[in-house]
């Protein structure tokens, strides 16, 4: 049975792992997870442990009444191995989040289900 590459990204999350695909033709890491290399086409690609460490984007906060959370960042953070991807910062309020800002993925479970969220990175000031 072939399990696709989203559903196997998420198994790896809810086991605790956050994991990318690489491909093994041009080199290059991937995601969103997908079946096909969209640099060179190449199949099948192959699943790594991701560094977890990369640089803010962009950020933006979210405002919501206190009663309803509080308000929250979404952020598109670059990963080292040079793939862009959607979280949130958390460990700080969330108009600190700062272009540039070195953070580190942990991955927490949520519902049931494992998620990718960032924390600065120790001495990773922008």
């Amino acid at each position: 049975m072939h399990v696709g590459a989203g559903a196997h990204y998420q198994a790896e999350l809810d086991a605790g792992r956050f994991c990318l695909q690489h491909c093994p033709q041009c080199g290059r890491h991937v995601f969103t997870p997908r079946e096909l290399c969209p640099h060179c086409g190449a199949a099948p690609l192959r699943w790594v442990r991701a560094r977890g460490t990369g640089e803010v984007h962009s950020a933006s906060t979210v405002h919501r009444k206190a009663e309803d959370g509080g308000p929250y960042n979404v952020s598109l953070i670059d990963l080292d191995e040079g793939v862009r991807m959607m979280s949130r910062v958390e460990g700080i309020v969330p108009e600190a989040v700062r272009i540039g800002q070195r953070v580190k993925a942990r991955v927490v479970q949520r519902e049931g289900r494992g998620l990718v969220l960032f924390q600065p990175e120790e001495g990773g000031a922008a």
